[in-house]
């Protein structure tokens, strides 16, 4: 028996990533490697990066400091979007060997010869231009849900983002591909997917390598809500542009998508949006909003936003903070703004202090904690469906309910990847729910 090499993974980022890496994973074990945890000591090391955060480029030598101190023989590579928006940067690092762009990331394999370590970082990535092509990927194993890829890059221009730069133009999976994908993953006993992408609600958009349109976002639920086996479906993030009527009012009535949306609102100030370049005022927010509220009165609604972009002034926090206060919706993700090189807005007037940032950042936050307290009071008393995880924490075994409440009940193994019709009777201390069981449903 040869003696296979031995490699693990590090995701930084978005659930794209982690449907990406477990991809390149099982290529690799293809290739003869055998995956282990980030923890143990591997032959290669692989970081798939973020270039979203801040704090993402700061983590990545962290992790390589990681990688080392477990064995510093390790040939290392660094892939994903900040190995290709900044390939030299991440290639000076102290011990990596190899950085991948966009589209040579999935062809890892290609790239590595005997393992040994390299004098200086070796650099492959195309021009943007040339990531034009299409590559699926999902991940299996890593949890009680598997995050599918549907389509990747964007052809939006918001000021703040580099995305585009890290992933070139909006194109979509075959339907027919995202239909066997899913029916694979449903085959591995796994309850819960995940449709994962960069602009998921262009999907349809470069199907067949070019712009024509051959499906639409609503198509896609459509056809994914027949295949057979997957109990839930939830949808990611997606524009509010792009979230139409037909496919709220289609998951209202399906069989597996669950009342869960995340929509990225970024402002609450129209003038705040017209300087970011999104492609819709707030009052097309608020017509979403109630939408889903009309046909989903227990529908989660997750709101991305953004504080402290150029020129926001007092006023326009206000406005947002306002505007998300009267708004029924059920939690925040709040983004302080961060300069990214080669962005409209890193040359903008109006440069908002950081301390200023820190204290709106921390504003919307506790909003959010109130919000998510409202959420979980109006559902006690329901009876709701939970998907346990897999973790034992402190004694107790944790869920999330279709729409999206945290539930805890006291660890028992049997229930791992189980779904139960539940009650929920009561928030904890921790901010989670209680539940009692009301059936057993698989």
């Amino acid at each position: 028996m040869e003696n296979r090499k031995k490699v693990a993974f590090y995701t930084l980022g978005c659930k794209l990533n982690f449907s990406e890496t477990s991809t390149i994973a099982r290529n690799l074990q293809d290739e003869g490697f055998d995956r282990v945890d980030f923890e143990e000591v591997a032959d290669m090391y692989v970081i798939n990066t973020c270039s979203v955060t801040e704090n993402a480029d700061k983590q990545f030598k962290q992790v390589v400091r990681k990688a080392m101190k477990l064995n510093d023989k390790a040939f290392v590579a660094a892939v994903g979007c900040y190995a290709q928006l900044k390939p030299e940067e991440l290639a000076s690092v102290d011990g990596v060997d190899l950085v991948l762009g966009a589209t040579e990331k999935f062809k890892l394999a290609d790239y590595i010869n005997d393992l040994s370590k390299n004098d200086f970082g070796e650099v492959h990535s195309c021009e943007i231009a040339e990531a034009d092509f299409y590559v699926g990927s999902f991940s299996i194993g890593d949890r009680t849900r598997a995050f599918l890829k549907v389509q990747d890059g964007c052809d939006y221009k918001c000021t703040y983002c580099t995305i585009p730069l890290a992933r070139g133009i909006s194109r979509s999976d075959e339907l027919e591909n995202v239909l066997k994908n899913a029916s694979e993953i449903s085959k591995q006993n796994i309850k819960e997917i995940v449709l994962t992408g960069v602009n998921i609600g262009d999907y349809g958009k470069g199907e067949f390598g070019n712009k024509k349109h051959e499906h639409t976002f609503l198509e896609l639920v459509q056809a994914l809500d027949t295949v057979e086996g997957i109990e839930r479906l939830r949808i990611s993030s997606i524009e509010p542009n792009l979230l139409k009527n037909e496919t709220i009012e289609f998951v209202s009535k399906s069989r597996t998508f669950v009342p869960h949306f995340h929509i990225p609102l970024q402002s609450g100030s129209n003038d705040i949006l017209k300087l970011m370049k999104r492609r819709y005022q707030r009052e097309v927010y608020t017509e979403r909003v109630n939408k889903i509220r009309e046909v989903m009165p227990h529908a989660c609604i997750g709101v991305d936003v953004i504080v402290g972009f150029p020129g926001e002034t007092d006023e326009h926090f206000l406005e947002t903070y306002h505007f998300l206060n009267e708004m029924d919706i059920s939690y925040l993700h709040v983004f302080t703004y961060s300069e990214r090189d080669n962005t409209e807005a890193a040359a903008m007037e109006g440069v908002v202090p950081a301390n200023v940032r820190a204290k709106r950042s921390k504003m919307l936050r506790s909003l959010s904690v109130k919000k998510r307290r409202a959420f979980y009071e109006s559902q006690l008393g329901t009876n709701r469906t939970v998907l346990f995880e897999s973790e034992n924490k402190e004694g107790y075994i944790h869920g999330f309910t279709e729409n999206y409440v945290k539930v805890k009940t006291p660890w028992n193994p049997e229930l791992v990847n189980t779904l139960y019709d539940i009650n929920l009777t009561k928030i904890d201390e921790d901010g989670s729910v209680r539940m009692d069981f009301v059936t057993s449903m698989v």
